[in-house]
């Protein structure tokens, strides 16, 4: 079969999605010498992917997500290729595209978890784009050949608002490496995120949408360091810099704590390795979640992991992690306390069970998944 991928998220800059692009194309490049392979990136990742199979080829498909552009032209190029499949990593799928395709739904944060304050912009271009969303992602699983998602909780989502018959829908968990990131050393933190020192602190990673609570995780940290066994640890807030950290730095100087909290911007992931490698504890405050990779790269770096109870989380953490409820800010925090007394027994327990639960996510076992579901919509006459 001629298979087209839009991975035109590939790469850092795509983040969660990037990673997943990027791994599902290189272990693909592993895995099958059959079919022939059109892999769809953009101007901005071009060379952050090197094809290394012979039937892979690299397609400059420089067309922005979310646009017009993405809608017309994108679908005018894959059409130009004539593939016998397409598999669109993320919901947007242009409608104008009509030939078989699968479609990996990683969430449906924006139908379940719909607010302003996940946008910039102003009401009614808000409620514009949110409508556009509705219409592109029931147009994609409606007409997909087969919806791949990355989790039991999101495939039930998908089943119940979408009304997608559950047959339809494949549950393909994604992968965490074992080292995750490559090894760094304490100088190099300590030139990069210099705010640190040798305080004890508290690690998030991730961006601050609304559904990642972190205005929560700000408010109870606030409240722990009135505790007097805690008043000179920090918070580390990782994440590239934008419109949604902005708002969480206004409230950490309302809330007059500015010496106890560092925000690092982006970090490239040596650095993150050993911030993760150093932290006493990371804390994951998640209203919502389609999987929920970071506490298991986490866990799979050595840090302790202290996370919300909603949505996927406890599903793919399983009994390893130690969970909270971030409805209650005043329970959340006694829990915090509670970890942080018995931190050594529980970094000691979560690191002993590690291996078990880290050992159900598998890159390779990914790429093996999904290429079935590619063989399972093999035309009759289709040429290899």
């Amino acid at each position: 079969m001629r298979i087209g991928i839009d991975a035109r998220f590939l790469g850092p800059a795509g983040k969660g999605l990037g990673r997943y692009s990027f791994k599902l194309v290189t272990e693909l490049e592993k895995l099958d010498d059959e079919h022939e392979y059109f892999i769809f990136v953009r101007a901005h990742n071009y060379d952050a992917y090197v094809p290394a199979n012979p039937r892979f080829h690299k397609v400059l498909a420089d067309v922005p997500w979310y646009t017009v552009n993405e809608q017309v032209r994108f679908a005018r190029i894959l059409y130009e290729y004539k593939l016998d499949l397409v598999h669109f990593l993320h919901f947007n799928v242009p409608i104008l595209y009509r030939r078989p395709y699968i479609v990996t739904v990683h969430d449906l944060i924006l139908l379940e978890y719909p607010t302003r304050k996940a946008s910039p912009f102003g009401t009614l271009l808000y409620w514009g784009k949110h409508f556009a969303y509705r219409l592109v992602i029931q147009n994609a699983v409606v007409t997909a050949k087969q919806v791949i998602t990355i989790s039991n909780f999101t495939k039930h989502v998908i089943e119940r608002r979408l009304k997608t018959p559950a047959p339809k829908i494949r549950r393909i968990y994604v992968g965490v490496d074992d080292h995750p990131f490559p090894p760094a050393n304490t100088e190099e933190v300590a030139e990069h995120v210099p705010e640190i020192g040798a305080a004890p602190y508290l690690l998030y990673v991730g961006n601050a949408y609304p559904h990642k609570n972190v205005e929560g995780l700000v408010r109870v940290f606030s409240r722990l360091l009135k505790d007097a066994r805690y008043q000179n640890w920090k918070l580390v807030l990782v994440g590239k810099e934008d419109y949604f950290f902005q708002r969480i730095r206004e409230l950490v100087k309302e809330l007059e704590i500015s010496e106890n909290v560092v925000f690092t911007g982006f970090v490239p992931d040596t650095i993150l390795g050993e911030l993760y490698q150093n932290c006493r504890l990371y804390v994951f405050p998640s209203l919502y979640e389609g999987f929920g990779l970071p506490p298991l790269e986490a866990l799979a770096s050595g840090a302790p992991i202290f996370i919300s109870d909603k949505t996927s989380l406890p599903e793919v953490c399983g009994e390893v992690a130690e969970y909270f409820s971030p409805d209650d800010e005043g329970e959340w925090l006694a829990r915090l306390k509670e970890v942080l007394e018995n931190l050594d027994a529980i970094r000691d327990s979560q690191q002993e069970q590690a291996p078990r639960l880290l050992a159900q996510y598998s890159w390779r076992d990914m790429a093996k998944a999904t290429l079935t579901v590619y063989n399972e919509q093999r035309p009759p006459d289709s040429v290899v």
